[in-house]
């Protein structure tokens, strides 16, 4: 294993952060900057703002004008805040030994990503996948909880999101999307430390498909809740019905997006939490925050350094596979960004089972 040479790491190499203007990439890019002076690049489709931001603009949905970019040359790292159609813009980066930090969350486009791994282990490029909160922190927490047990036989995930927080339009349309998509397994009870028991639904998120390749866990699925209890029982009675359940609707996942946009009912507390079994052998984990867009921009962040560091190898991996990247919950709660505890009860019970 052979640790990645970016090129222009030095004083010139550039950090593009595409979707430098979002919730997410400003965060990003305010962290970076601090690291890194001179160094960081704003990116979005809007010109008039990336002037303003002293950035340049930049459209995943037009793949010949990143190649132009990135055929410029000075770009060492590209952070991915935006998710565009398929694996074009990152096979243009990793091909050009452009290293990449990916805060995706799409199963099917992280897929494609980590089919580029030949690609980047040739162009010495390092490519990090799955970051953010979840997929992210759950990796990582799972891969601990895992650990802990000696070898999960099962693990559950359960992620609660704060329904006040103001999300851009890409994340908005991922989890309207998520609503409309079947998922197997059943609801569950689940014990959130500060939120009480919640009811959380199964849900899309990758880490569910990503882990049981990573880590070897043959059970893994990942539940959602929101803050408001109200609107989490709304949202969730869309998916009844079967094929003709109303989430599956086009015009009735536009209203929802619509409404989610203007309407801001709960707070801006996130929780996640992991619990892993080994037979009768469990360990829980629950780390609890503010602002889940300010955290996944930091988590971005923190990957970011560690590639332009050089403690990333070359090649594609999911977060949860870069042992440099083990301890990052724990210096996101040194840093006050984030809480993190150990659990032993309200292990996630399927909704109508005994207690």
């Amino acid at each position: 294993m052979t640790t990645a040479k970016i090129p222009g790491a030095g004083p010139a190499g550039r950090i593009l952060v595409v979707g430098g203007h979002g919730a997410v990439g400003t965060v990003v890019v305010r962290a970076l900057d601090a690291w890194f002076p001179g160094r960081v690049l704003p990116a979005g489709r809007d010109e008039a703002r990336a002037r303003r931001t002293g950035g340049v603009r930049v459209d995943v949905g037009d793949p010949d004008g990143f190649r132009r970019l990135l055929d410029r040359g000075g770009v060492a790292l590209v952070v991915l805040c935006v998710e565009p159609r398929d694996a074009t813009v990152a096979r243009l980066c990793l091909e050009r030994g452009v290293g990449l930090v990916d805060v995706g969350a799409t199963a099917r486009l992280l897929d494609g990503v980590t089919a580029l791994g030949e690609t980047a282990g040739r162009a010495g490029a390092p490519a990090v996948l799955s970051v953010g909160v979840a997929p992210g922190l759950t990796n990582l927490l799972a891969r601990r909880v895992h650990e802990a047990v000696g070898g999960a036989d099962r693990v559950d995930l359960t992620l609660l999101l704060g329904a006040g927080e103001r999300h851009g339009a890409d994340a908005l349309r991922w989890t309207v999307e998520g609503l409309a998509t079947p998922v197997p397994g059943r609801p569950a009870r689940v014990g959130l430390p500060d939120h009480g028991t919640r009811t959380a639904h199964p849900f899309p998120f990758s880490d569910q498909y990503t882990l049981p390749g990573t880590l070897g866990v043959p059970d893994v699925t990942t539940r959602l809740c929101l803050d408001s209890r109200p609107l989490n029982a709304a949202l969730f009675a869309l998916r009844r019905g079967g094929r003709a359940r109303p989430a599956a609707r086009p015009g009735v996942r536009r209203l929802l997006r619509d409404v989610m946009g203007r309407v801001h009912v709960g707070g801006d507390a996130f929780a996640v939490r992991a619990d892993a079994w080994r037979g009768e052998r469990h360990a829980g984990l629950v780390l609890g925050g503010r602002a889940q867009s300010r955290v996944t921009g930091l988590v971005a962040a923190h990957v970011a350094r560690a590639v332009l560091d050089g403690a990333v190898p070359a090649g594609v991996r999911h977060i949860e596979e870069v042992a440099a990247l083990t301890g990052l919950p724990d210096r996101l709660a040194a840093e006050g960004a984030v809480s993190l505890r150990t659990v032993t009860s309200g292990a996630p019970r399927p909704a109508g089972s005994a207690r």
